[in-house]
């Protein structure tokens, strides 16, 4: 590699340094999927309620991202040993937030709301989060 190798070696137990991790962001995503259904049945405007499904979909695509990045780095084996369910949570979450992003029920995207606080809630029992939690509950 001669010319490219680097010249420094960075060691990190996550992509970035500790502070960034929150389930906030999938939370707020998955809160406009549920306000852009809602929006949706509200009106009779064909225009607006296109404009309500692509944004829906866009913010469901969202969710699953933030879920994925918050439980391949944030969470690690031990954390497994406090949440024998942990893998199942996230598991179901993400295909839920998949569900959300095919459907204009309000209920479904409820559903996702729920999902994610039960992950929000194994996060912030966790050591890790007193460091890490950009938006801590109350």
């Amino acid at each position: 590699m001669g010319l490219f190798s680097p010249n420094r070696v960075a060691h990190a137990h996550c992509d970035l340094f500790c502070g960034v991790y929150d389930p906030a962001q999938a939370m707020l995503d998955a809160k406009s999927v549920l306000n852009t259904t809602t929006k949706y049945h509200a009106s009779d405007d064909e225009v607006f309620r296109a404009r309500c499904i692509s944004i829906k979909e866009e913010r469901a695509e969202l969710v699953k991202h933030h879920l994925s990045v918050l439980w391949t780095d944030f969470f690690k084996p031990h954390h497994l040993e406090q949440f024998p369910n942990l893998h199942d949570a996230f598991w179901m979450a993400i295909k839920q937030a998949g569900d959300a992003k095919k459907s204009m029920d309000p209920a479904v995207s409820q559903s996702l709301i729920d999902q994610i606080q039960a992950i929000s809630d194994m996060f912030w029992q966790t050591e890790e989060s007193k460091a890490t939690g950009v938006y801590p509950p109350n």
